[in-house]
Formats: C-alpha cells, sequence, structure tokens
C-alpha cells in the first residue's frame, strides 16, 4: 500500500480519487503564480504550492484542493489562498457532494506577510459559508509538514477531519514554540514530544478529529467516502459554539494551571484525566488500537 505522507500533492489526488477523474482548473500551465516571491529574489510555483480542481470519488463529484508541501513548507500566499476561496465559492454555486482538502502546511508564507494573513482568513469565512450552505467541507492531514498555524484552524473549521497516526495538527507549530520560548520550554526536536502534543493520535483521544487512520491511501479514501456520507458536523449553529465551549471549559477543570506546570508528561496526564486507558501504551499502539480507547463519555 502506497504511504500518504510519502507522495506528492498530486500524487495523492490520483490516487485518493477514482482513476484518472481529477480535472484541475488554474494548472502549472498557466503560470497563475505568487507576484511576491520574485520581487524577493525567491524561487516561486507555477500553481503557486496548491493544485484545484474536481474529481470522482466512489461515483460523486467533489471540488479538490491538495497543498503541496515540498513548495515552501505548504505556505499560504495571497495567489494560494485565492485558489482556495474561489474553490470554496464555486463549491456554493455547483453543489458537488463535498469539498474535499488535502492539507499539508506551515501556515501563513512569511515573505507574503499581511497578503497571506489575508488570504487565510479568506479561507475560513469562505469554508464557513460553504458548510452553512450544505456543501460538506471535509480535511485530511496526513503529509510531512503537518498542518499548523492558520491552515490549523482552517482544518478545524470543517464538517469532517480526518488524520493519520503521523499527521500533525495544531495552531503553532514545533520549532515556533521553541523559537518564542525556548528549548527548554518545547524541544522541537523531541519527536515523542510533538507527537504527543500535536499528532494524529493526540488528536483523536481528545476529540480534535473525527477519524484516525493508519498511513496509506487507501485508508484515507475510505474514511472520506464514509466522512462525505455522515460529516461530523452540519452547519455552523450556536448550539454548537456553546458545546464546544462547555467541553473546554470541563477540559480546563480538569487540569488547573498550577498541577500543569508541574506534570512531566502532560499528555498522557490529559489523557488519564479524560478517562482513557492504557494511556502509557499509546506509542506504541497503531491507528486502530488508539480509535478503541477513545469514550465518548470521557470526552462530553
Amino acid at each position: 500500500m502506497s504511504s500518504y505522507l510519502e507522495c506528492s500533492a498530486r500524487q495523492r489526488v490520483q490516487t485518493l480519487f477514482d482513476a484518472n477523474s481529477f480535472h484541475e482548473w488554474l494548472p502549472p500551465a498557466q503560470r497563475i503564480s505568487s507576484p511576491h516571491l520574485a520581487q524577493l529574489g525567491v524561487p516561486s510555483s507555477f500553481d503557486d504550492g496548491v493544485a484545484i480542481g474536481h474529481a470522482l470519488l466512489e461515483g460523486q463529484t467533489v471540488y479538490v484542493a491538495a497543498q503541496e508541501g515540498e513548495f515552501m513548507g505548504g505556505g499560504v500566499g495571497e495567489v494560494h489562498g485565492a485558489k482556495l476561496v474561489g474553490l470554496l465559492r464555486r463549491a456554493m454555486i455547483d453543489r458537488p457532494a463535498g469539498v474535499v482538502l488535502l492539507l499539508e502546511s506551515g501556515g501563513v508564507r512569511l515573505h507574503e506577510a499581511n497578503a497571506g494573513l489575508i488570504a487565510v482568513s479568506e479561507v475560513m469565512r469562505a469554508l464557513l459559508d460553504t458548510r452553512n450552505a450544505g456543501v460538506p467541507v471535509i480535511a485530511l492531514v496526513g503529509g510531512q509538514n503537518g498542518c499548523f498555524g492558520g491552515m490549523g484552524i482552517v482544518a478545524r473549521c470543517t464538517n469532517h477531519l480526518i488524520m493519520s497516526d503521523v499527521g500533525r495538527l495544531a495552531m503553532s507549530g514545533p520549532e515556533v514554540i521553541e523559537a518564542s520560548h525556548g528549548v527548554e520550554e518545547y524541544d522541537s526536536k523531541d519527536r515523542a514530544l510533538v507527537w504527543q502534543t500535536s499528532g494524529g493520535k493526540h488528536r483523536w483521544l481528545t476529540a480534535d478529529c473525527d477519524d484516525l487512520v493508519p498511513d496509506t491511501v487507501a485508508a484515507f479514501r475510505a474514511a472520506a467516502v464514509q466522512g462525505l456520507k455522515e460529516p461530523a458536523r452540519g452547519p455552523v449553529t450556536v448550539e454548537e459554539l456553546e458545546q464546544e465551549h462547555r467541553m473546554l471549559a470541563h477540559r480546563a477543570a480538569l487540569l488547573p494551571v498550577e498541577q500543569w506546570e508541574h506534570t512531566e508528561n502532560q499528555a498522557r496526564h490529559l489523557w488519564q484525566a479524560l478517562g482513557l486507558k492504557h494511556s502509557d501504551q499509546v506509542g506504541q499502539m497503531d491507528a486502530a488500537a488508539v480509535k478503541a480507547l477513545r469514550s465518548q463519555e470521557a470526552l462530553s
């Protein structure tokens, strides 16, 4: 089976969706690239690091975006963001079976600063509008670069979030935390620490993703098909937001700050507080075994 993590963006598109069904909009041949990078003497890409278009998934038409982690870590700039927004806006008009986002990004492209930040905010708005229009948006996270920064927020705004056990998701990436708070606070080279705090297993155990799969394209495909049929969330509602706030307040009460600061393995301590069994063995478990640990009662 092919590893999802090791595939490029276009390889994921070609293997995850029905054979030969992907039609790309604004392909590299049209040379839609960033107007900012050339001014800075930075190499650009003719697709600005993201492929968008439509494809078939089990015979159903879906709109697709795939970020290329090998180009600037999947960073979002003005053109990159505009392509994502355009895809989502068109989905509201055409109403496909869903939108599938293959996310791999370190967040905003620092070279484009404010333009990148604005682009991410526009993607969030378009995504929530698409959800409220009744078109489900599904995110897949399992690339080498993870999903961080603004795109980490985008992932959590979707109807359904699927991660692999080697995927990573967070607001701030490990290197960013280390740079701002020091290696004593967070060692970005400590792989166990990184995966315990942002990895797919942790996100599943804390109900921050809706499905956990092994690192294969086939597993992601099957989960995407199921996610389209039964997304975890529908349109955004006040009731949903209030429920989320109650859950977060419950979480905060489980782990007071004074205890948190003196806890050696904070992730394991959180899992135990949530009532999860065998928390000391999570690192050695495969995706299926970790999925079986999560208790809906403990996470409500």
